[in-house]
């Protein structure tokens, strides 16, 4: 006979939260956000790998681009690239992110002396950047001999065919530092100087690394950017169960941090065979994330093939329509508070921590400090992160209002059917997403600092300084349907609101 659960699946919306005591200390600038993305044993001084804002972006085409992975990392938190492309640009995208940003930069942007004005503009073409360093034999690690930036020519002054060493900064005129100089060293020198870049050479004069102005600068604005030790952006990407011996290498070898599983649904053989051949070939050095899974038997198989975090909810996005089509699914707000309870206990048992993640069901800003309150860790994010200027898609204008194209994985645009573990189909039988649209938002930077102080404003009101202190103290309570009604504007007359001013 089938299992029937004895209570309903509850969503976020029939939640709140109890104000709990708030002491003078409890203001929103001293409230911490980190918290861990991958598992950890007891005892271990810290995480492997932590975040400073408990947000990471859904692996979607419609969201994770290079863009929004290297904005997001600005914040704090971390992007998963979509796996649902190419390996070769996925792994492309993943450089882009790792050598955007980075305290001691390899040039990737290098030509010979014997190129011209036309290799130039190809060059910057192809990689976006307009630092070009000339070396003797046209490779990152050869003799410097000087340095091409936009500012060394005009297109429309410059002959096409013009050699590189007619406008390039030569060596003799370039401020140069040795390859061991500190960064705050190089810093000081770029200030001092009044330069934008500051080449490290070694003893022979071969180009060794390239320190960037516009890296310092951003630092002192971003005061919570995700750094690897390399001073890189913190990175994720997706994978499915399909190609993961081909994928995997090569986004390791990018330099990607981090990985997860991109599936409709993760209580499968499918992923623990996934786990295991990450497990077989790199050990514990590459980390993955797997999922999705809704009640503690799916969580405790996955903890147990070797997931470094678990990932929650089937059915609760705003494109997706599994439950609708399938039947399949629950309550996000019932899934996350079963599977934190089972996280805990299986961190009782074992020692090891498994972080856990709510994907799916955020409608408002709150509902991510009730997902935390309940017990997450961190929560993805799609339609969040799709309304702004970062995600990968076009900006459009429908009856007077900008909105952002957003389509789920499931739909048949994205023609995602390595997600769907159900027996080597090439192709979707039935869609579980939608093609949609959601409007524009402007800046992420902006939309992320608004909703963390919200966050960190309800989490004052229940006397929290840390996510874990919330999971101790938060008091949750049922709401009924009319005091839902309540908790919004009621018996009045709403004036009209002043129309938003959007750039074109």
């Amino acid at each position: 006979m089938a299992y029937f659960y004895e209570e309903p699946s509850r969503t976020f919306g029939e939640y709140l939260l109890v104000p709990g005591y708030s002491s003078a200390e409890n203001v929103p600038t001293a409230v911490s956000l980190k918290t861990p993305l991958v598992k950890y044993r007891k005892g271990e001084e810290s995480c492997p790998l932590q975040m400073n804002i408990p947000m990471i972006s859904a692996i979607m085409q419609s969201v994770s681009g290079d863009k929004l992975a290297i904005a997001l990392a600005r914040q704090g938190g971390v992007s998963f690239i979509y796996g649902s492309q190419s390996i070769e640009n996925e792994a492309a995208m993943v450089r882009r992110v790792k050598s955007f940003k980075a305290g001691y930069v390899v040039s990737d942007s290098n030509l010979a002396p014997t190129a011209t004005l036309h290799d130039v503009l190809e060059l910057k073409a192809r990689t976006g950047h307009s630092t070009i360093a000339i070396t003797a034999d046209g490779t990152p690690g050869g003799k410097l001999l000087g340095i091409v930036a936009s500012r060394d020519y005009r297109v429309n002054h410059t002959p096409d065919d013009a050699c590189v060493t007619t406008f390039m900064t030569p060596i003799e005129k370039l401020v140069t530092a040795p390859e061991n100089t500190s960064l705050h060293d190089c810093n000081n020198i770029i200030w001092d100087n009044k330069i934008n870049t500051l080449p490290l050479v070694d003893a022979e004069g071969n180009l060794k690394y390239i320190v960037f102005r516009k890296d310092y600068d951003s630092h002192k604005a971003n005061v919570n950017e995700l750094l690897d030790k390399n001073k890189s952006y913190v990175v994720g990407a997706g994978i499915n169960t399909r190609d993961y011996a081909q994928r995997v290498p090569a986004l390791v070898e990018a330099g990607v941090d981090v990985l997860c599983i991109d599936s409709s649904e993760g209580y499968s053989e499918w992923q623990s065979r996934t786990i295991g051949w990450i497990r077989e070939h790199y050990g514990d050095t590459v980390k993955v994330g797997a999922g999705n899974v809704v009640d503690a038997e799916g969580f405790r198989f996955l903890a147990k093939a070797g997931a470094d975090f678990v990932k929650i909810g089937i059915g609760g996005g705003s494109i997706c329509i599994t439950r609708e089509t399938k039947g399949i699914g629950r309550g996000q707000a019932t899934a996350v508070i079963e599977v934190a309870k089972a996280r805990d206990e299986y961190f009782k048992e074992t020692g090891i921590y498994v972080p856990i993640c709510s994907d799916g069901g955020i409608v408002h800003d709150y509902h991510i400090t009730l997902a935390l309150a309940m017990g997450a860790d961190f929560v993805m994010l799609g339609r969040y992160f799709a309304r702004f200027d970062e995600s990968p898609t076009n900006k459009v204008r429908i009856n007077g209002q900008y909105m952002k194209e957003y389509w789920g994985e499931g739909s048949n645009r994205a023609r995602n059917w390595q997600r769907y573990d159900l027996g080597g189909s090439t192709k979707l039988s039935f869609e579980e997403g939608v093609d949609s649209y959601v409007p524009y938002a402007g800046p992420l930077a902006d939309g992320v600092q608004t909703t963390l102080y919200k966050v960190k404003s309800t989490m004052c009101n229940c006397g929290a300084l840390s996510i874990p202190e919330l999971q101790q103290k938060a008091k949750l309570t049922v709401v009924s349907s009319t005091s839902i009604v309540e908790g919004g504007s009621h018996d009045v007359v709403l004036k009209n609101a002043t129309p938003s001013i959007m750039n074109g």
